[in-house]
Order: C-alpha cells, then structure tokens, then sequence
C-alpha cells in the first residue's frame, strides 16, 4: 500500500511490481480514492495507468483493472475502455 497526500500520490511501477513478483501474482487490480468526490481520472492518473499497464506486460503481469473510488461512485478503467 502506498500513501500519498491530500492531493497527489507518487506511485512508481518498480516498487509495486517488486511485490507483484515476490508474490508471484499473475495479474493485479489497482486502486486508489479520490476525497473530492469526484472519481474522474487525473491526467497523471492516466498517465501512471498507462506505465503501469506497459511495466505489467513486460513482466507478464496482467493489469486488470484500475479503480478510482470516491464516497458515493467508482471509476472503472476497465469499464471505460482505457485498460483492455
């Protein structure tokens, strides 16, 4: 699990898929909140969904989903069309 703050949270791939492999996981779900409310997805959001997508295929670790869940929604990257 990583922290971040109120409105912004460093994720880097290496750091999650280093658990990923010592756990032998085959695919991953990743998840975070966004307090505002309003689960729409961040332009960083996008672009960390995008790096963590290329990492997992190149280790053969399907990403599977990416939710963004707020008090009352959930934004699905799945559902969307933007992880396939």
């Amino acid at each position: 699990m990583f922290v971040g703050t109120l409105n912004a949270n460093l994720v880097h791939p290496r750091e999650i898929f280093i658990e990923a492999l010592k756990q032998n996981a085959a695919c991953l779900i990743f998840c975070h909140n966004h307090p505002s409310g309003d689960p729409s997805p961040s332009k960083i959001d996008l672009e960390i969904t995008k790096r963590l997508s290329e990492a997992g295929r190149i280790m053969g670790i399907d990403v599977l989903d990416h939710l963004i869940i707020s008090k009352t929604k959930v934004f699905s990257f799945r559902e969307s069309g933007l992880i396939t």
